[in-house]
């Protein structure tokens, strides 16, 4: 998929105009942020991981880490992040330029509470040069997420 796919997707919800091109890479949250020109925190990253033989991504903010403990209890077994290879097989976007939005069939996104603190955040849309300024609630309804979970640390104050 692309950023052309992305695009597609948030043209049908009314959101493709949010989307920003950049001569840059900003496949990191630490690119993505100079790209951005905002803080880490505002860089809605989307992690893939593998629960059983299914697909989760969870998108959180820029300074929030994986919490272990908190992922076992929310989804029943240890965050395995997958592998770089297999993240555009099952997902549907490349590593860089992975988000939420025009994945693959089957694949469950969720929404971390540590984005909540923010007026707007943005993904990736669809590339390593890409991103797409939302509202927390606009990410939620345009990801079609399937709730929000905490089972980040790292970015309480």
């Amino acid at each position: 998929m692309s950023i052309e796919t992305v695009r597609n997707y948030l043209r049908e919800r009314g959101l493709a105009d949010r989307i920003i091109e950049f001569s840059q890479s900003s496949a990191t949250v630490e690119l993505a942020t100079a790209a951005n020109h905002c803080e880490p925190a505002r860089i809605a990253k989307t992690l893939s991981f593998a629960v059983g033989d299914e697909c989760i991504l969870i998108v959180a903010a820029g300074d929030a880490k994986i919490d272990n403990a908190k992922y076992k209890v929310r989804f029943g077994t240890k965050a395995k992040m997958l592998a770089h290879d297999e993240v555009p097989v099952r997902v549907g976007h490349a590593v860089g330029g992975v988000c939420p939005f025009a994945i693959k069939e089957g694949v469950h996104v969720y929404l971390d509470q540590s984005l909540r603190r923010f007026e707007t955040v943005f993904p990736a849309a669809g590339n390593a040069a890409s991103a797409v300024r939302l509202t927390p609630d606009e990410l939620e309804r345009a990801s079609e997420a399937e709730g929000w979970v905490d089972v980040c640390k790292g970015w309480q104050i």
